[in-house]
Protein backbone atom coordinates (compact mmCIF):
# COMPACT_ATOMS: atom_id res chain seq x y z
CA UNK A 1 0.00 0.00 0.00
CA UNK A 2 1.20 3.50 -0.85
CA UNK A 3 0.81 5.43 2.41
CA UNK A 4 1.65 8.80 0.85
CA UNK A 5 -1.17 8.33 -1.63
CA UNK A 6 -3.53 7.33 1.18
CA UNK A 7 -2.77 10.61 2.99
CA UNK A 8 -3.35 12.62 -0.19
CA UNK A 9 -6.56 10.73 -0.91
CA UNK A 10 -7.79 11.38 2.63
CA UNK A 11 -7.10 15.11 2.31
CA UNK A 12 -8.71 15.43 -1.12
CA UNK A 13 -11.74 13.33 -0.26
CA UNK A 14 -12.23 15.19 3.03
CA UNK A 15 -12.26 18.57 1.30
CA UNK A 16 -14.63 17.45 -1.49
CA UNK A 17 -16.93 15.65 0.95
CA UNK A 18 -17.19 18.68 3.19
CA UNK A 19 -17.85 20.98 0.26
CA UNK A 20 -20.61 18.86 -1.27
CA UNK A 21 -22.28 17.42 1.82
CA UNK A 22 -21.17 13.87 1.15
CA UNK A 23 -19.36 11.40 3.35
CA UNK A 24 -16.79 10.77 0.65
CA UNK A 25 -16.56 7.00 0.97
CA UNK A 26 -17.89 6.42 -2.55
CA UNK A 27 -14.98 8.43 -3.91
CA UNK A 28 -12.43 7.09 -1.44
CA UNK A 29 -13.13 3.41 -2.18
CA UNK A 30 -11.91 3.26 -5.80
CA UNK A 31 -9.04 5.66 -5.09
CA UNK A 32 -7.78 3.60 -2.14
CA UNK A 33 -8.09 0.44 -4.20
CA UNK A 34 -6.02 2.08 -6.93
CA UNK A 35 -3.42 2.97 -4.25
CA UNK A 36 -2.95 -0.72 -3.44
CA UNK A 37 -5.47 -1.20 -0.65
CA UNK A 38 -7.27 -4.59 -0.95
CA UNK A 39 -10.79 -4.32 -2.37
CA UNK A 40 -12.81 -5.11 0.77
CA UNK A 41 -10.53 -2.98 2.97
CA UNK A 42 -10.87 -0.11 0.47
CA UNK A 43 -14.64 -0.44 0.81
CA UNK A 44 -14.72 -0.54 4.61
CA UNK A 45 -11.77 1.56 5.81
CA UNK A 46 -13.16 5.01 4.90
CA UNK A 47 -16.36 4.34 6.84
CA UNK A 48 -15.15 4.86 10.44
CA UNK A 49 -13.14 7.90 9.32
CA UNK A 50 -16.38 9.35 7.95
CA UNK A 51 -17.83 9.77 11.45
CA UNK A 52 -15.42 12.45 12.74
CA UNK A 53 -14.91 14.04 9.31
CA UNK A 54 -18.63 14.58 8.67
CA UNK A 55 -19.01 15.89 12.23
CA UNK A 56 -16.30 18.45 11.51
CA UNK A 57 -17.94 19.39 8.20
CA UNK A 58 -21.36 19.78 9.88
CA UNK A 59 -20.22 22.50 12.27
CA UNK A 60 -20.34 25.42 9.77
CA UNK A 61 -23.85 24.37 8.64
CA UNK A 62 -25.06 24.13 12.25
CA UNK A 63 -24.03 27.72 12.84
CA UNK A 64 -26.40 28.77 10.04
CA UNK A 65 -29.23 26.55 11.39
CA UNK A 66 -29.47 24.58 8.14
CA UNK A 67 -29.92 21.14 9.76
CA UNK A 68 -33.62 20.20 10.07
CA UNK A 69 -34.54 17.86 12.93
CA UNK A 70 -37.49 16.28 11.12
CA UNK A 71 -35.35 15.40 8.10
CA UNK A 72 -32.61 13.87 10.25
CA UNK A 73 -35.06 12.00 12.50
CA UNK A 74 -36.97 10.25 9.70
CA UNK A 75 -33.86 9.57 7.68
CA UNK A 76 -32.25 7.78 10.62
CA UNK A 77 -35.39 5.95 11.74
CA UNK A 78 -35.46 4.01 8.46
CA UNK A 79 -31.85 4.37 7.40
CA UNK A 80 -30.12 2.81 10.40
CA UNK A 81 -31.68 -0.69 10.17
CA UNK A 82 -31.38 -0.60 6.38
CA UNK A 83 -27.66 0.17 6.68
CA UNK A 84 -27.07 -2.79 9.00
CA UNK A 85 -28.94 -5.09 6.59
CA UNK A 86 -26.88 -3.89 3.65
CA UNK A 87 -23.61 -4.36 5.53
CA UNK A 88 -24.53 -7.94 6.46
CA UNK A 89 -25.22 -8.70 2.79
CA UNK A 90 -21.54 -8.08 1.94
CA UNK A 91 -20.77 -11.51 3.42
CA UNK A 92 -22.08 -13.01 0.18
CA UNK A 93 -20.82 -10.42 -2.33
CA UNK A 94 -17.17 -10.02 -3.42
CA UNK A 95 -15.26 -6.84 -2.62
CA UNK A 96 -14.06 -6.48 -6.23
CA UNK A 97 -17.63 -6.56 -7.53
CA UNK A 98 -18.62 -3.86 -5.05
CA UNK A 99 -15.70 -1.65 -6.13
CA UNK A 100 -16.95 -1.83 -9.74
CA UNK A 101 -20.49 -1.08 -8.58
CA UNK A 102 -19.15 1.97 -6.75
CA UNK A 103 -17.42 3.19 -9.94
CA UNK A 104 -20.66 2.91 -11.91
CA UNK A 105 -22.69 4.63 -9.18
CA UNK A 106 -20.19 7.51 -9.11
CA UNK A 107 -20.65 8.01 -12.88
CA UNK A 108 -24.45 7.87 -12.68
CA UNK A 109 -24.59 10.40 -9.85
CA UNK A 110 -22.18 12.66 -11.69
CA UNK A 111 -24.47 12.64 -14.75
CA UNK A 112 -27.44 13.27 -12.44
CA UNK A 113 -25.71 16.32 -10.98
CA UNK A 114 -24.97 17.72 -14.44
CA UNK A 115 -28.52 17.16 -15.66
CA UNK A 116 -30.28 18.46 -12.56
CA UNK A 117 -32.27 21.66 -13.14
CA UNK A 118 -32.23 24.39 -10.53
CA UNK A 119 -33.96 23.22 -7.38
CA UNK A 120 -36.79 25.58 -6.39
CA UNK A 121 -37.31 24.03 -2.96
CA UNK A 122 -40.48 22.45 -1.61
CA UNK A 123 -43.59 22.88 -3.75
CA UNK A 124 -47.23 22.84 -2.60
CA UNK A 125 -48.37 19.29 -1.91
CA UNK A 126 -44.82 18.04 -1.37
CA UNK A 127 -44.68 18.86 2.34
CA UNK A 128 -47.73 16.70 3.16
CA UNK A 129 -45.96 13.63 1.79
CA UNK A 130 -42.54 14.63 3.03
CA UNK A 131 -42.14 11.89 5.64
CA UNK A 132 -43.05 9.18 3.14
CA UNK A 133 -40.48 10.59 0.74
CA UNK A 134 -37.91 10.81 3.52
CA UNK A 135 -38.56 7.19 4.54
CA UNK A 136 -38.22 5.95 0.95
CA UNK A 137 -35.02 7.93 0.48
CA UNK A 138 -33.59 6.61 3.75
CA UNK A 139 -34.38 3.00 2.81
CA UNK A 140 -32.51 3.25 -0.50
CA UNK A 141 -29.60 5.16 1.01
CA UNK A 142 -29.34 2.86 4.02
CA UNK A 143 -29.17 -0.32 1.93
CA UNK A 144 -26.61 1.25 -0.41
CA UNK A 145 -24.64 2.59 2.56
CA UNK A 146 -24.24 -0.83 4.14
CA UNK A 147 -23.74 -2.72 0.88
CA UNK A 148 -21.14 -0.34 -0.55
CA UNK A 149 -19.55 0.40 2.86
CA UNK A 150 -20.09 4.14 2.81
CA UNK A 151 -22.13 6.59 4.84
CA UNK A 152 -24.67 7.29 2.10
CA UNK A 153 -23.79 10.95 1.60
CA UNK A 154 -23.13 10.43 -2.11
CA UNK A 155 -26.80 9.42 -2.52
CA UNK A 156 -28.37 11.64 0.12
CA UNK A 157 -27.77 14.99 -1.55
CA UNK A 158 -29.19 14.13 -5.00
CA UNK A 159 -32.14 12.24 -3.46
CA UNK A 160 -32.89 15.02 -0.99
CA UNK A 161 -32.96 17.38 -3.96
CA UNK A 162 -34.93 15.19 -6.39
CA UNK A 163 -37.29 13.30 -4.06
CA UNK A 164 -37.71 15.39 -0.91
CA UNK A 165 -37.25 18.72 -2.74
CA UNK A 166 -35.02 20.30 -0.13
CA UNK A 167 -33.19 23.52 -1.02
CA UNK A 168 -29.54 22.99 -1.98
CA UNK A 169 -27.85 24.17 1.21
CA UNK A 170 -30.38 22.35 3.38
CA UNK A 171 -29.70 19.16 1.40
CA UNK A 172 -25.96 19.55 1.97
CA UNK A 173 -26.36 20.22 5.69
CA UNK A 174 -28.79 17.39 6.41
CA UNK A 175 -26.80 14.96 4.30
CA UNK A 176 -23.73 15.47 6.50
CA UNK A 177 -25.72 15.10 9.73
CA UNK A 178 -27.42 11.87 8.58
CA UNK A 179 -24.29 10.41 6.96
CA UNK A 180 -22.39 10.82 10.23
CA UNK A 181 -24.85 8.56 12.08
CA UNK A 182 -25.39 6.09 9.23
CA UNK A 183 -21.66 5.38 9.28
CA UNK A 184 -21.92 3.90 12.79
CA UNK A 185 -23.82 0.62 12.20
CA UNK A 186 -21.88 -0.04 9.01
CA UNK A 187 -18.61 0.45 10.89
CA UNK A 188 -19.67 -1.96 13.64
CA UNK A 189 -20.76 -4.69 11.20
CA UNK A 190 -17.72 -4.40 8.94
CA UNK A 191 -15.38 -4.37 11.95
CA UNK A 192 -17.04 -7.56 13.22
CA UNK A 193 -16.59 -9.14 9.79
CA UNK A 194 -12.87 -8.22 9.81
CA UNK A 195 -13.05 -5.87 6.84
CA UNK A 196 -11.42 -2.82 8.47
CA UNK A 197 -7.67 -2.14 8.53
CA UNK A 198 -7.34 0.38 11.36
CA UNK A 199 -3.93 1.58 10.15
CA UNK A 200 -5.57 2.75 6.93
CA UNK A 201 -8.42 4.29 8.91
CA UNK A 202 -6.09 6.39 11.09
CA UNK A 203 -3.89 7.62 8.23
CA UNK A 204 -6.89 8.39 6.01
CA UNK A 205 -8.85 10.04 8.84
CA UNK A 206 -6.04 12.27 10.08
CA UNK A 207 -5.85 13.82 6.63
CA UNK A 208 -9.58 14.01 5.91
CA UNK A 209 -10.96 15.47 9.16
CA UNK A 210 -9.45 19.00 9.03
CA UNK A 211 -9.96 19.30 5.27
CA UNK A 212 -13.65 18.36 5.52
CA UNK A 213 -14.32 21.35 7.76
CA UNK A 214 -12.46 23.60 5.33
CA UNK A 215 -14.50 22.21 2.45
CA UNK A 216 -17.79 22.97 4.22
CA UNK A 217 -16.72 26.54 5.01
CA UNK A 218 -15.68 27.00 1.39
CA UNK A 219 -19.08 25.74 0.15
CA UNK A 220 -20.93 28.29 2.26
CA UNK A 221 -19.01 31.07 0.50
CA UNK A 222 -19.68 29.84 -3.04
CA UNK A 223 -22.77 29.34 -5.20
CA UNK A 224 -24.11 25.86 -4.51
CA UNK A 225 -25.49 25.27 -8.02
CA UNK A 226 -22.09 25.85 -9.61
CA UNK A 227 -20.42 23.63 -7.04
CA UNK A 228 -22.87 20.81 -7.74
CA UNK A 229 -22.27 20.94 -11.47
CA UNK A 230 -18.50 21.08 -11.01
CA UNK A 231 -18.74 18.07 -8.73
CA UNK A 232 -20.77 16.27 -11.40
CA UNK A 233 -17.93 16.73 -13.87
CA UNK A 234 -15.41 15.45 -11.31
CA UNK A 235 -17.55 12.39 -10.49
CA UNK A 236 -18.09 11.41 -14.13
CA UNK A 237 -14.40 11.84 -14.99
CA UNK A 238 -13.16 10.00 -11.91
CA UNK A 239 -15.63 7.14 -12.14
CA UNK A 240 -15.01 6.59 -15.85
CA UNK A 241 -11.22 6.62 -15.39
CA UNK A 242 -11.27 4.15 -12.50
CA UNK A 243 -13.75 1.86 -14.24
CA UNK A 244 -11.61 1.86 -17.40
CA UNK A 245 -8.52 1.06 -15.31
CA UNK A 246 -10.29 -2.02 -13.94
Amino acid sequence: MNWTLIVLIGAGVGFVAGMFGKGGSAIATPLLHAAGVPAMVALAAPLPATIPSTAAASLPYLRYHLVERDVVRWSLLVGLPATAAGALATRWISGTALVHVTDVVVIVLGLRSLARPGNPGSAPGVISHRRVRLAATALVVGLASGLLANSGGFLLVPLYLAVVHLPMRSALANSLAVAMVLAVPGTIVHAALGHIDWHVVVVFGMASIPLSNLGARTALRLRADRLERLYGVVLVTLGAALLAAG
